[in-house]
């Protein structure tokens, strides 16, 4: 796990598609208003920031 990203709770797009491996362009449009093929994980809205709560990807990550 990155520095930055070591004891936050809520991730930006950016770190929570490094967290999972995956592009950050990914994640955008899967949390798209229409996106086909939503997230699994649902993002936490503040302003017009998309956040993620890292407890939420782990949980994630252990149901793969």
């Amino acid at each position: 796990m990155d520095r930055k990203v070591q004891g936050k709770r809520l991730l930006s797009v950016e770190e929570a598609a490094q967290y999972l491996g995956l592009s950050p362009r990914t994640i955008y449009n899967a949390v798209a208003p229409k996106s086909k093929r939503p997230f699994p994980v649902k993002p936490k809205r503040v302003g017009k920031l998309v956040k993620f709560d890292i407890r939420d990807l782990e949980r994630y990550v252990e149901s793969l």
